[in-house]
């Protein structure tokens, strides 16, 4: 009985190992199944004719197109201010007064030294006129033999230094009078008038406050002048993208004092000089200034004010054109050019060789299956991109999702899409 009863569970235990290998291999078998007829979930869109307009993007600030900063170039004590930030003033109009005592006694003490060497140049002048006529008078009677050698050569040299002595005055009268100028200019510098009609839109100094004349380094900046009816969006621009951007290039601009309200302005100037920041380290940018001058004015526009701007760089009228997020790149592998020469070399080489190019795809969809097809594309606005070649016009191309089209997708995965959906434009 207890063999039986041995055999009788042994033999229950090889139905259920075969039954579990059985399971096992079925479940195997529906795995691999499911995995090779795996159907992808995507959207198409339809290659169309657009209007594409290629733009660079950038950021900055408002600026005035005619501003002047004032700097004295006298150094002393403000006595007189008569202006205040934000302050409308006409080209003329006094801004500022600085103390000139010791400016002006200078002027009085030059005045004072020419009148002295003016009357000096005339005693030197008398002197030289009697020298003058004693030395003529020697020479003639030299000639008649009246006068001695030795008398001649006494008349010359007191002709000579009587000379001297009067040039050398009119020299000095020359310095003193130059300095005398020097020193007007000087005392006339204390009082500072506007140089344009404009707003004083930065003022950086009290009535009582000392500045620094602009010999003195920089000099003190006083206040700065500027024309508000002109004003300029001035933002830096990528060394990538400012070969894109010329002159009278359309400008769309948003302020952010302004919010979504949108004006238009048009490429004034476009800087040649580069703007480097993080010089030597990784973050290190290279931009350059682009000037833009505004079509659409606004009377709260104030310098300093934060913008974004918009340029458009170049427009495309009915090229074929698909959803930016449908190119995609993926490896393409190349064999090298054959080579006579080296025809012997063994296999392991030859695949070292081997060489791999990322290429611009895109996905077409046929019957319920995705194509891969090479592009060329062109100029792209923030939807769409053209294409130049690779699409005819009539195709269903796959427009998303982005995991999709990047990396789940092959050539001949099978699809599951709405031929009358669209994908939402691209970032949205």
């Amino acid at each position: 009985m207890a063999n039986g009863k041995q055999k009788k569970s042994k033999k229950k235990i090889y139905i259920f190992s075969i039954i579990s290998v059985l399971v096992i291999a079925l479940v195997v078998i529906i795995i691999l199944g499911s995995r090779r007829d795996e159907i992808i979930q995507v959207q198409t869109e339809k290659v169309a004719s657009r209007t594409i307009t290629q733009s660079v993007t950038a950021t900055g600030t408002l600026d005035p197109e005619f501003k002047v900063v004032i700097t004295p170039e006298v150094t002393g004590e403000i006595i007189e201010l008569p202006v205040k930030e934000g302050q409308y003033v006409n080209k003329g109009q006094l801004l500022i007064k600085i103390k000139s005592d010791a400016y002006r006694a200078q002027v009085e003490q030059s005045e004072a030294g020419l009148r002295n060497a003016k009357a000096t140049l005339e005693l030197n002048k008398a002197q030289l006129d009697k020298v003058t006529s004693d030395y003529k008078r020697t020479t003639g009677l030299h000639e008649k033999n009246l006068s001695s050698d030795a008398d001649l050569e006494a008349s010359k040299s007191a002709y000579l230094s009587a000379k001297a002595n009067y040039d050398g005055a009119q020299a000095q009268i020359s310095q003193m009078a130059a300095a005398l100028k020097v020193q007007k200019d000087q005392l006339s510098k204390t009082i500072i008038y506007a140089p344009m009609a404009g707003t004083v839109s930065q003022l950086n100094v009290e009535l009582g406050e000392r500045v620094l004349g602009s010999g003195y380094s920089q000099g003190t900046n006083v206040m700065t002048i500027s024309d508000l009816k002109s004003m300029l969006s001035v933002v830096n621009v990528d060394e990538n993208d400012v070969v894109l951007v010329k002159k009278e290039d359309t400008v769309r601009i948003k302020i952010d004092a302004f919010g979504d309200k949108t004006f238009r302005g048009i490429v004034y100037q476009v800087g040649n000089s580069a703007q480097t920041t993080g010089t030597g380290t990784q973050e290190q940018v290279v931009n350059f200034e682009v000037k833009i001058k505004f079509l659409d004015f606004d009377e709260g526009f104030r310098p300093g004010m934060s913008c974004n701007a918009k340029i458009e760089t170049k427009t495309l009228n009915n090229v074929l054109s698909i959803p930016i997020q449908s190119v995609t790149a993926r490896n393409r592998v190349e064999a090298p050019k054959a080579d006579n020469g080296n025809a012997d070399q063994n296999s392991a080489k030859k695949k070292e060789t081997v060489v791999e190019k990322l290429k611009e795809i895109v996905f077409v969809v046929k019957d319920n299956k995705a194509k891969q097809v090479d592009v060329t594309t062109g100029i792209s606005d923030d939807n769409y991109i053209e294409i130049t070649s690779g699409l005819k016009g009539t195709e269903d191309v796959v427009s998303g999702p982005y995991r999709a089209i990047s990396r789940d997708l092959q050539n001949g995965s099978t699809v599951k899409y709405d031929k009358h959906g669209k994908t939402p434009a691209a970032g949205k």
